[in-house]
């Protein structure tokens, strides 16, 4: 039962991921609610209160802020979700198989609109979505292939979110929504969680990946224990 962000942070480093919030999707969710529905347990914790120790919202952002060994990102199903830098190195050799972005762009498996912005995040270190519209050069006709390309960028784990950036001033006073800033998932985790990728056979992340998800949840379809991994 999670009742703070410390019951959280500890959960999630147990568990090695999560999806974010609003259900399991079949799988394994820490909070498997959504601010729609009343926790299952009684419990402090409510979305969209702004306070950081019961508001689940907030710690997407926090465990960015605060700690250098969760990665929050489109992950999985192309919806949010965690992955602890133990955990990483399985999902970056079953999903990238070795290859690095350029090897993957050329072998076709990269699309021309997810090139665009994944060079413009590299030239700038880390980036805002809002900004990276305009160094990209996409127009607003192009919103949804930008929006499909930056999802692609993070479940095939090239980018990640490293944080979050108001529009300006104002919006940062009036609490606006503000946008997310993304990096490369290497500047992000460092070499060694690459190298311990390197080091790890495809079929081998796979197999450990799906014996942690049956550890987490053993009623997991296999279909779609698949669909997660990869």
């Amino acid at each position: 039962m999670i009742h703070c962000y410390d019951d959280f942070v500890e959960t999630l480093l147990n568990a090695g991921f999560s999806m974010a919030y609003g259900g399991s999707q079949g799988i394994y969710s820490i909070i498997n609610w959504s601010w729609d529905d009343p926790p299952p347990y009684e419990t402090k914790i409510a979305f969209h209160t702004g306070n950081p120790e019961t508001d689940p919202w907030e710690w997407r952002m926090r465990v960015l802020d605060e700690r250098d060994d969760i990665a929050y990102a489109k992950l999985f199903f192309k919806k949010s979700g965690f992955i602890t830098n133990e955990w990483y190195p399985f999902f970056l050799s079953a999903r990238r198989g070795g290859l690095t972005f350029d090897e993957a762009y050329d072998d076709g498996t990269i699309s021309h609109y997810a090139k665009r912005i994944y060079d413009a995040v590299v030239e700038n270190e880390a980036l805002a979505t809002h900004t990276i519209k305009q160094v990209a050069g996409f127009s607003r006709d192009e919103k949804s292939s930008f929006d499909k390309a930056l999802i692609e960028l993070q479940m095939k784990m090239y980018l990640t979110v490293c944080g979050k950036q108001y529009r300006s001033i104002k919006a940062e006073i009036n609490n606006c929504w503000a946008s997310t800033v993304m990096t490369t998932t290497e500047n992000f985790f460092g070499e060694d969680v690459f190298e311990k990728a390197d080091s790890i056979p495809q079929e081998m992340a796979v197999e450990k990946i799906r014996e942690q998800i049956l550890k987490l949840n053993p009623s997991a379809d296999d279909k779609k224990i698949s669909k997660f991994i990869f």
